[in-house]
């Protein structure tokens, strides 16, 4: 059950469609229901503002079909990340309207497609090959009802290319950036606007960059103070942070 769910319920007991004992005993529910492989949460929507999340790897294609059924009887939304085409073509059989992000490797799905709310994200990316984490960032903040703007290839190899979009990156109202190798251009960001800088290491880059550990460990040492950071290749926490902290006051 989300919010509108439960403004919904309450209409019901005024209107005298539903009983106060039906509306108490559908609050009763328990917070999850118990699907033998999963225990999906049912009540996450109304607690955190955003239905549960299918984490697609590892998952068989009819678990996470199985999974998102049965998120969408309690939610309005719906996002798998980390989801092959293989477990797409099974969601769409019981969801034939979902849609597939492929360089994002995500799903998602609205009952009824929401007007983007509120100042815009901005999802930076050093490079191409960062492009599909920046993506699960941008579809995650998206789906969460966000503007979502991108910058992508602007690192700080050719660093004229940033600095010629200063700009549209002073104007965002929170900042992803996304960058493997060396990891700098957070703080190159960072340095550059009064608003919170997200960083998200990627696992790109040759072999002293540890599969992602050395543009982390850059990031977390960042010398630029509204820089925080996420896990290596976590374009999903990112986007979903970048959300909470973008909602305006009538969203909370």
């Amino acid at each position: 059950m989300n919010a509108k769910h439960l403004r919904k319920l309450l209409d019901d007991v005024k209107s005298g469609k539903t009983s106060v004992a039906d509306a108490v005993g559908a609050l009763k529910a328990p917070p999850y229901q118990d699907v033998s492989f999963a225990r999906v949460d049912s009540h996450r929507d109304l607690r955190c503002g955003f239905p549960e999340v299918i984490f697609g790897q590892g998952k068989t294609p009819v678990q996470v079909a199985r999974i998102a059924k049965e998120i969408l009887k309690h939610a309005d939304k719906l996002l798998a990340t980390r989801a092959d085409r293989a477990a797409y073509t099974a969601v769409k059989k019981v969801l034939p309207k979902a849609k597939y992000h492929k360089v994002a490797r995500a799903i998602t799905y609205e009952k009824a497609p929401s007007k983007p709310s509120g100042k815009a994200i901005l999802v930076v990316s050093a490079g191409t090959s960062d492009i599909p984490v920046a993506e699960e960032a941008r579809v995650t903040a998206e789906i969460m009802g966000n503007k979502v703007e991108t910058l992508f290839d602007v690192g700080v190899a050719g660093i004229h290319r940033l600095i010629n979009n200063s700009p549209g990156i002073q104007a965002a109202n929170v900042l992803i950036v996304v960058a493997g190798m060396e990891g700098a251009l957070a703080s190159v960001v960072g340095g550059m606007v009064a608003r919170p800088v997200i960083a998200v290491p990627t696992s790109v880059g040759y072999g002293a960059a540890f599969g992602g550990i050395t543009p982390l460990l850059a990031m977390l040492n960042s010398c630029a103070a509204g820089v925080t950071v996420v896990n290596i290749d976590n374009g999903f926490g990112a986007g979903y942070v970048a959300s909470l902290i973008n909602r305006t006051d009538e969203d909370r």
